[in-house]
């Protein structure tokens, strides 16, 4: 439970795989790159978003350098219901990638977000804006105990990619070898095993990371089947649709 409510402060430990803001770039209009702006100028971002953790957690999607993790400067709803989300710039001695690739930031759902409902959310950064509508998700529910610390996974914008949230070590993540279409809606997500001489902090964290998959045939009630890495094949249904 302590995991679960400092996540808003962890930020960039909540998305320790994928990141909001690269660098010396921001995205432009058309999706490609452009300088940082000018100080005091906000440009258009476009971001995404969808419900992970049974309703308990939201993914917070933009596109930037894939190694520079962003972290939850602050979050909370407004007098009409949207959902604020302010991001800050990671540590200004880390080196960023000049890739250009959609990453993932974790923020807890607050009390009143109900993701049986759609959900306004806006996102505001260091020179950069955006919003998005998080549709409704049918049969979560964050009440749900014994859903808690499993993984979870939900349908993003860019084509035929999910996120995955699992939990464990925030010093050792998952790596994924390889995801495919096993069945008209199943998706096996094959992770590689960790070296057994692996050290890890005895941590439980929260930890994302966006795949993709090609060949499926239905767009609802996909099932992703983890293996590997000790998910002993776990069955986790892809909230959303593709």
């Amino acid at each position: 439970m302590a995991a679960r409510q400092a996540l808003t402060a962890l930020g960039a430990g909540a998305a320790l795989l994928l990141a909001l803001v690269g660098c010396t770039a921001t995205p432009a209009a058309d999706g490609g790159t452009s300088s940082s702006p000018p100080s005091g100028e906000v440009v258009e971002a476009e971001v995404d978003a969808t419900w992970l953790d049974d309703g308990r957690m939201i993914g917070i999607i933009t596109y930037g350098s894939s190694t520079c993790v962003p972290v939850v400067e602050d979050a909370g709803l407004q007098d009409n219901g949207t959902f604020a989300v302010i991001l800050a710039e990671p540590d200004t001695e880390a080196v960023c990638t000049r890739d250009m690739v959609p990453r993932v930031t974790l923020v807890s759902a607050l009390p009143g977000m109900l993701p049986t409902e759609d959900l306004e959310i806006t996102v505001a950064g260091d020179g950069y804006s955006g919003d998005t509508e998080l549709d409704a998700a049918p049969g979560l529910d964050p009440s749900n105990t014994a859903s808690e610390f499993a993984p979870s996974a939900g349908w993003i914008d860019v084509d035929d990619s999910f996120v995955i949230l699992t939990w464990g070590s925030s010093t050792c993540l998952p790596v994924v070898e390889s995801t495919a279409a096993t069945a008209a809606a199943e998706v096996t997500v094959t992770f590689v095993d960790p070296p057994a001489d692996q050290i890890c902090t005895m941590d439980m964290a929260p930890r994302a990371l966006i795949t993709t998959v090609t060949g499926l045939t239905e767009d609802e009630g996909v099932t992703a089947i983890l293996v590997g890495a000790d998910f002993g094949g776990a069955r986790v249904p892809i909230y959303g649709s593709n």
